[in-house]
C-alpha cells in the first residue's frame, strides 16, 4: 500500500507541477520555473517520508562552502536528485539528452539552465558539456553531475568519468562528493518501496590543484567508500567493497 500511494502521489505531482512549470515557462527569465521546480522537489521529499515512510537523513551540510561548488554524487534512484536540489535554491544539474524526447521537456530544461548532454558520449558531449557548464559557471551557480552517469544498484558502480574532472580543471571550483544509500529503498527497477532512513552524505570538498589521475582515484574514493558504509549502517552487515558494473551491463 505505501508503495500504491507513493506512485499515485509520484504521478500527481509530477504532472500537476510539470503542467505549472510548462505555464510559467512563458514568462521571462528563469526565477518562476526554478519557483516551481523548487517546490516541486520538497513535496517529492515530504511524499518519500509521509507516504513511502522513507525519511532522509542530511548530513555533511555544514562542509559545503557558501561559495559555488561541482556537486559529484553517487546516483542510486531517481529520488536522488530530488534529495539534493531541495536542499538548495539554484542548481544546474547535468543530464542526458534523453530528457528532450518528452514533450516540452526541452523547454523547461533551457529554463532551468540545465546542462544537457548527448548520451552517446563523443567528442560532440564534451564540448555541450564544456559550453553549457560555463554559462552555469558564469552565473554563480551549484552544479550537480553523476560522474558515472547511469543509475546503478546499491553496492555496484561504473567507471567514473572525466567529465567532472574537466569542470574541476576549468573552473577553479572545489568538488564536493556526495554520498548515499537512498538505492536501498527506492530502487527504479522495482515498485516496492521500502520504509527506512535514507543517508545523503555531503563529504569532505576536494580542493582544486589536483592532476586528473590524483582527483579521478580520490573522488571515487570517497564516494564509494562512503556509500559503502552507509549501505553496510542501514543494513546491519560488513563493509564490503563495491563491484564493478561493465559497460552495457544493466544491474539487478
Amino acid at each position: 500500500m505505501r508503495a500504491f500511494a507513493f506512485s499515485i502521489a509520484y504521478w500527481t505531482f509530477s504532472i500537476a507541477y510539470s503542467l505549472m512549470a510548462i505555464g510559467l515557462s512563458l514568462l521571462p527569465g528563469r526565477k518562476p520555473v526554478l519557483w516551481v521546480v523548487q517546490r516541486y522537489t520538497r513535496r517529492m521529499v515530504w511524499a518519500m517520508r509521509a507516504l513511502a515512510g522513507i525519511r532522509l537523513e542530511v548530513r555533511g551540510r555544514h562542509l559545503v562552502p557558501d561559495t559555488p561548488v561541482i556537486f559529484a554524487a553517487k546516483h542510486q534512484s531517481w529520488g536522488d536528485g530530488f534529495c539534493l536540489y531541495s536542499q538548495f535554491e539554484d542548481v544546474a544539474f547535468v543530464t542526458g539528452d534523453h530528457l528532450e524526447k518528452f514533450p516540452l521537456m526541452g523547454t523547461l530544461l533551457r529554463k532551468l539552465g540545465a546542462i544537457v548532454v548527448n548520451n552517446c558520449g563523443g567528442h560532440e558531449a564534451r564540448r555541450n558539456l564544456s559550453q553549457r557548464s560555463a554559462e552555469a559557471d558564469r552565473d554563480g551557480r551549484h552544479i550537480l553531475i553523476y560522474p558515472e552517469g547511469h543509475l546503478n544498484a546499491p553496492g555496484t558502480y561504473r567507471r567514473y568519468r572525466s567529465g567532472v574532472w574537466h569542470m574541476y580543471r576549468n573552473f577553479n571550483r572545489p568538488v564536493v562528493p556526495v554520498a548515499t544509500n537512498l538505492g536501498l529503498f527506492w530502487q527504479e527497477t522495482r515498485y516496492q518501496k521500502t520504509a527506512g532512513t535514507a543517508v545523503l552524505e555531503f563529504l569532505d570538498p576536494i580542493d582544486p590543484g589536483l592532476d586528473k589521475a590524483q582527483f579521478m582515484a580520490l573522488l571515487q574514493a570517497r564516494i564509494e567508500g562512503r556509500t559503502q558504509e552507509l549501505i553496510a549502517e542501514a543494513t546491519g552487515g560488513p563493509v564490503e567493497a563495491s563491484i564493478l558494473v561493465n559497460e552495457g551491463a544493466i544491474p539487478a
